[in-house]
């Protein structure tokens, strides 16, 4: 009798980066960050690093903490901080990031995750995660603050193919959004946003792999609840094509 397999599908393997960042904009990204030659890397929400670990082979004098919850990521990023040398200059923190106190660091990113420092409705929480980034940064440090913005504002049409509960209010737009950095003690070095085309290898890639998978394994056990997940998130990536978008805000803290 052939033993059922019930080996899960792959999970994000097509991905370098947990959010809609081409190589290019990375390359200078942490190019600029680098320039302010930071010693200590506070990675909020980290998944596996990718980011922080390349600020580090940037600055060699540089020792970086990724903090977030999700074990598995975490783990990818020891993998991939051994296999590049990183290993005695990196360490991945199973833990909350709210009121950590891992704090204060020449270099803070928070790409993706001003959710993990506030318990706040959105969009409420980011106000209180920039704060909370201005207690976490040093003086003279920099603030890399990746986070969600609307294009323009979606019609209820377009909110109900979205994520459940999504609502116009959750986000603000650019304009607002970089105010709220000089209300919170920052002035903005740099200001960009994804584009569609790295939202959409995101957004290919956060599936790809998985997509492949159940393509090959129709009857697998997991195939249904495989399938109903796949298909879910691809109908609200298409609801929030060209209207969510994300910034990245390269932030300098006021003395």
């Amino acid at each position: 009798m052939t033993e059922l397999d019930t080996t899960p599908p792959p999970r994000l393997t097509r991905l370098t980066f947990h959010s809609p960042l081409s190589t290019p904009r990375a390359n200078a990204i942490v190019h600029r960050l680098a320039t302010a030659t930071p010693t200590t890397v506070l990675d909020i929400g980290c998944g596996w690093g990718e980011l922080m670990l390349r600020v580090l082979e940037a600055v060699p004098e540089a020792h970086g903490v990724g903090v977030d919850i999700k074990a598995e990521d975490l783990d990818r990023g020891r993998h991939n901080a051994k296999a590049r040398g990183l290993s005695q200059r990196v360490e991945f923190v199973e833990e909350s990031a709210t009121g950590t106190t891992r704090a204060p660091a020449d270099l803070v990113l928070c790409v993706g995750a001003a959710q993990a420092l506030s318990d706040a409705t959105p969009p409420h929480h980011t106000a209180e995660a920039l704060r909370e980034l201005r207690r976490l940064v040093n003086d003279g440090g920099r603030v890399l603050l990746g986070e969600g913005f609307w294009h323009r504002t979606p019609t209820p049409t377009e909110l109900a193919r979205m994520w459940p509960g999504a609502e116009a209010g959750e986000h603000y737009d650019l304009a607002t959004l970089v105010d709220l950095t000089v209300e919170a003690g920052f002035r903005p070095e740099w200001t960009e946003t994804a584009t569609v085309e790295e939202w959409e290898e995101f957004e290919s890639a956060y599936q790809a792999d998985t997509e492949v998978w159940l393509a090959d394994n129709p009857k697998h056990p997991l195939a249904e609840e495989t399938r109903e997940r796949l298909d879910r998130h691809r109908a609200q990536w298409m609801g929030y094509r060209g209207i969510l978008g994300l910034a990245y805000l390269t932030l300098v803290p006021i003395r």
